[in-house]
């Protein structure tokens, strides 16, 4: 065997290689930093009305990623610190952040009307949703989505604060829930989650 040949050989097999080594590394799946939940027997949906006085459903976002947060805008702490994460995700999408769309769910109606709603979500970005309804439909959407929500009594009967579970609901853009995440996810993992959904994983 002449030596061109040997090194010819070598060549094309180290070429070959790589190439394996490549579509092993593109054909790898996606890990999500949030809580796999697909295919769930819970959060199928809601039927609430928006800061605008419209009735929503989650089919009226179909195409797009949704991004479900229930809270209240009295919240001291952990709501606008959630809040933050997903203005800061939506920055960091870019122009992806077209195609995905954030509902903040009330906890608390009473307090909540929608001028203080759509005051407060778009406050973080002009493109957020609040969400709100009677106190039997909050409840019943709650419930849908396995959230634990309860009023907290203050020194006064309008200081009251509210306990209640935190974290985001994502769904797919085919309307499929799909992540929970945690309290505490950032902004950077928040985004690479929703990236993912959007590239089809």
């Amino acid at each position: 065997m002449s030596a061109s040949f040997s090194a010819t050989r070598r060549a094309l097999l180290f070429t070959a290689s790589a190439a394996c080594l490549a579509l092993a590394a593109c054909s790898k799946p996606y890990v999500f930093h949030g809580v796999d939940i697909t295919g769930v027997p819970y959060a199928s949906g809601f039927d609430l009305t928006d800061f605008n006085g419209r009735p929503r459903t989650l089919a009226d976002f179909k195409g797009k990623v949704v991004v479900m947060y229930f809270g209240y805008t009295q919240c001291p702490d952990i709501c606008p610190a959630s809040m933050q994460v997903v203005a800061q995700a939506m920055d960091d999408l870019g122009d992806k952040a077209r195609d995905v769309q954030f509902l903040f769910v009330t906890v608390d109606p009473q307090r909540d009307t929608p001028q203080i709603l759509k005051a407060y979500v778009t406050h973080f970005n002009p493109s957020f949703l609040a969400l709100t309804g009677t106190p039997q439909q909050i409840d019943e959407t709650a419930k849908a989505f396995k959230v634990y929500y309860k009023k907290v009594p203050g020194k006064t009967p309008g200081s009251y604060t509210m306990d209640h579970t935190a974290g985001f609901y994502v769904f797919d853009q085919q309307g499929n829930i799909r992540l929970f995440e945690r309290e505490g996810v950032s902004a950077k993992d928040l985004a690479q989650d929703i990236n993912a959904l959007l590239a089809g994983h």
